[in-house]
């Protein structure tokens, strides 16, 4: 299978399912993208010592960037409007925390080449 293939498949809810199992698998990599974004930040900041948070920062992009283009496919293929059970409004609520757990996770990567954290 494609990654394109692969990625249609997923925005479309998979093979089993309804409509909205794409925008529940955006809104969930979208959320996760703001729960390691927040610690990586924090980690910056001496708050928290464990850890690294360049890899914290690097994965936070990597999941909010995952749910925002899952969340823009799925709004690109999906059918019908908002209650017509296809997902929609769960693929438009996904984009922007997908979009947050981008944001944090840049900030915590410009932050750690500010302080002179170690790379890793």
């Amino acid at each position: 299978m494609s990654t394109s293939a692969a990625l249609m498949v997923a925005a479309e809810g998979g093979i089993i399912g309804d409509g909205r199992t794409g925008a529940n698998l955006a809104l969930g990599a979208g959320l996760l993208g703001l729960v390691i974004g927040w610690p990586a930040l924090t980690r910056v900041g001496g708050r928290i010592s464990t850890g690294k948070a360049r890899t914290g920062g690097m994965s936070a992009v990597a999941a909010g960037m995952a749910g925002m283009v899952l969340a823009v496919l799925h709004l690109a293929t999906s059918s019908g409007g908002p209650g017509t059970g296809n997902g929609l409004v769960g693929a438009v609520a996904a984009v922007p925390l997908g979009l947050g757990g981008v944001l944090l996770g840049r900030r915590a990567l410009i932050r750690c080449r500010g302080a002179g954290q170690p790379i890793g």
